[in-house]
């Protein structure tokens, strides 16, 4: 079983087939990978990468992150490699950009059908690596006016996806001009990714 190396600070944005766009919120991730850099004095990249889950090189990226509004779709091989992934310690953020919820619950269901998602609680490492967020997940964007959720899979004790739900934090790092989005919500939306990174490097470097 392959096991991510700790080398190479950065996020791996995943590239899946089924027509979602994968690709949306462009400017989020170097705008929060600069943020990184700022504010914790880490060399980091500034440029994601985009990775396939039938890449060879999968496991050398330590933070897997999703995103989109429409269909996400794994073939067999990929449920298998991304089950491989997670169980050799990746971290997995998947952040629902308004749109990706069923397809997204449908494909996690076939990865892990005896695992199902649960709420992290408040009191965990990722809300609280360098900025504190008591109450849990910030939220971002209004969508259906439900209250943003932070649900995960544990594996070994370690929380190893992260679903941001009902938030939509890459719209919170997005260009400000892009959605005008207050700077006070941008702000959270950027705190809590830096955590997110900062909880992804930890968990998967101290395994």
């Amino acid at each position: 079983m392959e096991t991510p190396a700790p080398a190479g600070l950065g996020i791996a944005q995943l590239h899946y087939e089924g027509g979602g766009d994968w690709y949306a919120n462009p400017s989020s991730l170097p705008n929060l990978l600069e943020a990184i850099a700022d504010r914790t004095g880490l060399d980091v990249d500034l440029q994601p990468e985009e990775v396939a889950l039938g890449d060879p090189d999968l496991a050398d990226h330590p933070y897997l992150y999703a995103t989109g509004h429409g269909n996400m779709l794994l073939s067999e091989t990929e449920v298998i490699r991304l089950r491989n992934y997670l169980e050799a310690g990746g971290f997995f953020h998947v952040d629902d950009n308004y749109g990706l919820d069923e397809s997204f619950r449908r494909e996690l269901a076939k990865v892990f059908p005896d695992r199902k998602l649960v709420e992290v609680p408040f009191d965990h490492p990722i809300y609280h690596m360098l900025y504190d967020f008591p109450g849990g997940l910030p939220k971002i964007h209004e969508h259906d006016g439900g209250p943003a959720q932070g649900l995960g899979i544990f594996i070994d004790g370690r929380l190893s996806l992260f679903y941001s739900f009902d938030s939509d934090l890459g719209d919170g790092w997005e260009d400000q001009a892009v959605h005008g989005d207050p700077e006070e919500i941008r702000e959270q939306a950027i705190r809590m990714g830096v955590n997110l990174f900062l909880y992804a490097l930890s968990s998967t470097t101290e395994r």
